[in-house]
């Protein structure tokens, strides 16, 4: 890692929060580039440290993006690992970790990370990443909360598996800031399957909401929001001219509000000892997913426009 800013020994800068936004395996609904779009387009941000990328992706795992002019390329997009200190609408300030999840030298990164963290003191280190999972894009987004700040995560997720699952860098970092009792909490929110390779703008709100909320941080969204309608428009026509899209997102509203009506859940945004009754709760479970899997396909194949078609707004 190569520091970049020089004004780093700021008493100010001690104690500040941490925000983790990778793009990755687990990035469904396009969520980091929503998020790091919205976030840069509105917020203050000096480049603070820069990792050495070439080192740390495999290229053919995931091929950076070149544009053809006609007759030449151009605009070669190279991947980035770096440390941002932002400044938020309320001038206060956090620490953001963006760019793309290193195919290599995990450990490494990690180990440069923690070094960071131990010299800044970072009060908290928050993540977050969007899973593909069967749930209906009329209810609000769902969470798996994660980590070891109870305050932050108990009561907040929609859904708790016990499960074996391919790993991710903000996983294995969040083992290691826990070895090390430097406090840490994921947020894993809930995108619509049949939604994974579009943006899908309400995800990448939830994400902020929850970062918000467990830093203390006022972070924008009025853009997303407002592509949030858009996108919701045009998924309610899809809806109106697709029987069996209907149908099918019927069953997941189902499922998702027979589990709602079973369990309750607090939100980050409402005082200690208030609880948000709604229908933030997954109705249903994995097996339910890879039941629908062949008819998802069926239908997704035959959709032309739109977002269900897995076209990016």
């Amino acid at each position: 890692m190569t520091l970049v800013a020089t004004d780093l020994d700021e008493p100010s800068l001690q104690g500040l929060g941490m925000y983790v936004s990778l793009r990755g395996m687990s990035d469904a609904g396009h969520t980091h580039s929503q998020v790091a779009n919205e976030l840069f387009g509105k917020l203050e941000s000096e480049l603070v440290a820069s990792f050495d990328a070439d080192e740390l992706v495999a290229y053919t795992s995931q091929r950076p993006r070149v544009t053809f002019l006609g007759d030449h390329f151009a605009g070669y997009q190279a991947p980035r690992l770096e440390i941002y200190l932002m400044t938020d609408e309320l001038e206060q300030q956090f620490w953001l970790v963006t760019g793309v999840e290193p195919d290599l030298k995990w450990e490494r990164v990690i180990s440069e990370l923690l070094r960071f963290i131990e010299a800044f003191n970072v009060s908290l280190v928050v993540s977050t990443a969007s899973l593909p999972m069967p749930v209906p894009h009329t209810r609000p987004v769902g969470v798996t909360a994660h980590g070891n700040r109870k305050d932050l995560i108990e009561n907040i997720s929609t859904w708790s598996p016990t499960v074996e699952s391919p790993a991710g860098l903000t996983s294995l970092l969040e083992i290691r800031l826990n070895d090390v009792s430097r406090d840490v909490v994921g947020y894993s929110l809930h995108t619509p399957h049949y939604l994974a390779e579009s943006e899908y703008p309400a995800v990448a709100v939830a994400a902020l909401e929850h970062v918000g909320a467990a830093l203390k941080l006022a972070l924008p969204t009025d853009n997303l929001r407002e592509a949030g309608r858009l996108v919701d428009g045009q998924l309610a026509e899809q809806l109106e001219n697709s029987t069996d899209v209907r149908q099918m997102v019927d069953g997941f509203e189902k499922r998702f509000d027979a589990h709602s009506q079973e369990h309750e859940r607090r939100s980050l945004l409402l005082d200690e000892g208030e609880s948000l009754p709604d229908a933030e709760e997954l109705g249903t479970r994995v097996e339910d997913f890879l039941a629908t899997i062949e008819d998802t396909e069926d239908w997704l194949n035959s959709t032309e426009n739109g977002p269900l078609s897995g076209e990016s707004e």
